[in-house]
């Protein structure tokens, strides 16, 4: 792994610290508040609130997550903000595949399973330009970042 600039090194630090854990709360619930009108959207990107059962304390967990469609599905990536760890939330969604997604006001059961192989060779470079942090995420972490795909469960 390169060096990091000072721009990755405070990106690393805040994910380490916490800081967005915090930033996901208000986030979350400005999310919940507005029925999604506020908080599904920054820019191009969009949102959606994931609620995965804690592996360890069997609780709901609800975070807001950047998501890319990928037709009927929903990609999300475990970049932790280029952090070493995994997020909590894939984590627990490797545990527990079955999920609550809210995308704006309508909330369904999704299933997740993380992208391999070929289908992660085509999303991995899509994403990575639809938004270009995951690209500095990747250079900051020598863990492979995992691409999570949800689909609607029937």
């Amino acid at each position: 792994m390169a060096p990091l600039s000072f721009w990755q090194h405070t990106l690393k630090a805040l994910s380490d610290h916490g800081f967005w854990r915090g930033m996901g709360t208000l986030h979350t619930s400005i999310y919940r508040f507005t029925g999604g009108r506020v908080g599904a959207s920054a820019g191009h990107l969009t949102h959606l609130l994931l609620t995965t059962t804690g592996r360890t304390s069997g609780a709901a967990r609800t975070v807001p997550l950047t998501y890319m469609a990928d037709g009927e599905r929903f990609v999300l990536v475990a970049s932790n903000g280029g952090g070493d760890r995994h997020p909590a939330w894939w984590l627990n969604l490797r545990d527990q595949p079955r999920a609550t997604a809210q995308v704006r006001d309508d909330a369904f059961t999704v299933l997740a399973h993380e992208a391999r192989g070929d289908e992660r060779a085509r999303i991995w470079p899509a994403i990575k330009r639809w938004n270009p942090f995951y690209a500095q995420y990747e250079q900051m972490t020598d863990r492979v970042i995992p691409v999570v795909v949800l689909t609607r469960a029937t």
